[in-house]
């Protein structure tokens, strides 16, 4: 179905795998096309219900965009090129369902601003993060500029994108941009144990927080007002009767 990508549907979480292992997993425009055709696939079909975005190999998860990709675009272009890929990562970004990344190797320019895109992160222990765009006298395109900064804070976003150093997963951790550190072997399971625990909570409901944690960055959005319209929403929902039914009927809730 794709010539970039690997998908797989288990247990309702889908797989997207980034399968150019020669290349370091490197974003080349048929790679952003087939991810978005692939993430309107997680929006659309319903035996979806979360989604893991990793690479293959044991080398990288995303190492950067296809340079050589770059030598052709026009300086007019360049933004229309950007603007694509902010289309795709918002797209990721808003997904109703969850969408985390599981980070096996390098994750650099726009391997990183695509697993920022996700709704959390875990990484291998070999894993390296970072933004080194400044070397090819450019800037991060694709949201890094921002998210980095929400993440890491506005000082260290900025020494990571001027001098374009990488960090190790155990940086990344600390500074908040990963969750959890795993071994390479352990990644994926662990990435499915915290899915397969959200998946016994509402759908309803999950939806409701990745639009409400979204909203506060939103400049566009009063994030306390798109809470309470959330939360107002929710509480009409199905999902809602059932949890709170099964909590005074002490028995767990399932939710449809």
């Amino acid at each position: 179905m794709y010539s970039t990508l690997i998908t797989n549907l288990e247990n309702k979480i889908f797989t997207i795998t980034v399968n150019r292992p020669d290349k370091l997993n490197a974003l080349n425009q048929t790679v952003l096309n087939e991810l978005s055709s692939a993430v309107d696939k997680a929006y659309s079909d319903t035996e979806i219900k979360a989604v893991i975005i990793t690479g293959a190999g044991e080398k990288a998860f995303v190492a950067g965009a296809d340079i050589a990709e770059f030598v052709a675009v026009q300086d007019d272009e360049g933004a229309s090129l950007a603007k694509k890929g902010q289309e795709i990562f918002f797209k990721i970004e808003n997904c109703p369902k969850p969408v985390i990344a599981a980070v096996n190797g390098f994750a650099l320019g726009g391997g990183c601003e695509l697993a920022m895109a996700c709704h959390f992160r875990l990484a291998s222990t070999n894993a390296k993060f970072g933004q080194p765009e400044v070397n090819l006298g450019l800037i991060p395109g694709y949201g890094g500029t921002q998210r980095l900064t929400l993440l890491v804070g506005k000082a260290k976003a900025m020494e990571m994108m001027m001098t374009g150093i990488m960090i190790s997963a155990d940086e990344a951790k600390a500074l908040g941009l990963i969750n959890y550190v795993e071994s390479p072997e352990n990644l994926l399971p662990k990435t499915k144990e915290i899915l397969n625990t959200i998946l016994t909570k509402s759908p309803v409901a999950v939806s409701k927080v990745i639009a409400a944690v979204n909203a506060f960055f939103d400049k566009q959005k009063n994030g306390f007002d798109e809470e309470a319209d959330l939360f107002g929403s929710a509480f009409s929902s199905d999902d809602k009767k059932e949890g709170t039914a099964a909590f005074l009927e002490k028995r767990k809730p399932v939710f449809k």
